[in-house]
């Protein structure tokens, strides 16, 4: 049985106060047992999240690191065991607005994810395709090239110790949402990929569906048996409705 996860990934929003406040209602919630939580704070304030949310039910993650797993000369960027020692646990990998806007490809996001990996960070591996993909029916592609860069590279192995994160790039921040069985049938695809490698590591990967996921319709797609939760977004900014999400994964 796969545990529930939900992770609100904060993007590049909060200041020390907004992220002090949001902290106060993260302390607040109650949380369901069941369910893993994660937030995934901008880098300037992942020391300010872990020492506030110090014994709370919540894991901490960072939204990038670097393609070297250990310190160095290499500016600008952080490496994963920084991250380790700053009390991450998880990081974000191919975020569509770094595969889009920063320009991210797969060569980039195999290094990135081994990296992590060799940390002891948890990867947590976006996948997704644009409007524009999918009305040309290429979403299976995209997300099967996505994932299987990965495969080739690293083996499918490397998936027992990750997340994967299916985040229709039409979905993020427009308040368009796939509907239950789109992103049913994509989780499928991925799991079925995964299984014609090795169907234990298939069967135990949690895979999270991102994509304007809010309380009104979080119950429903967490219902979908291979949608193990989500990678929540704008909602993940306000305690209570990210604590709503979680309950519905919860249930």
């Amino acid at each position: 049985m796969r545990r529930p996860m939900v992770a609100g990934n904060w993007k590049m929003h909060g200041t020390r106060a907004s992220v002090a406040e949001l902290i106060k209602g993260l302390r607040n919630l109650a949380l369901p047992s069941g369910v893993d939580v994660a937030v995934f704070p901008p880098c300037l304030y992942i020391n300010q999240v872990v020492d506030g949310l110090k014994g709370k039910s919540i894991s901490v993650g960072a939204q990038n690191s670097a393609v070297e797993s250990m310190q160095g000369a290499l500016t600008g960027e952080i490496a994963p065991s920084q991250l380790v020692d700053a009390g991450c646990s998880l990081v974000l990998i191919g975020h569509s607005e770094r595969r889009q806007i920063m320009g991210e490809q797969d060569k980039m996001l195999i290094r990135k994810f081994a990296a992590a990996q060799a940390c002891g960070l948890i990867p947590v591996l976006c996948v997704g395709e644009t409007l524009e993909q999918r009305e040309a029916g290429k979403t299976l592609e995209v997300v099967g090239r996505q994932l299987g860069s990965i495969i080739e590279d690293l083996g499918v192995g490397a998936f027992a110790k990750a997340v994967i994160a299916y985040e229709p790039v039409w979905a993020i921040g427009t308040g368009l949402t796939a509907s239950p069985q789109q992103a049913q049938d994509v989780h499928a695809a991925i799991r079925a990929q995964l299984a014609a490698e090795n169907s234990e590591v298939a069967r135990g990967v949690r895979l999270l569906y991102g994509g304007s996921v809010k309380a009104a319709n979080a119950a429903e797609l967490f219902g979908m048996p291979d949608i193990d939760g989500g990678l929540i977004g704008g909602a993940s900014l306000n305690a209570d409705e990210f604590g709503a999400i979680c309950r519905a994964a919860g249930n």
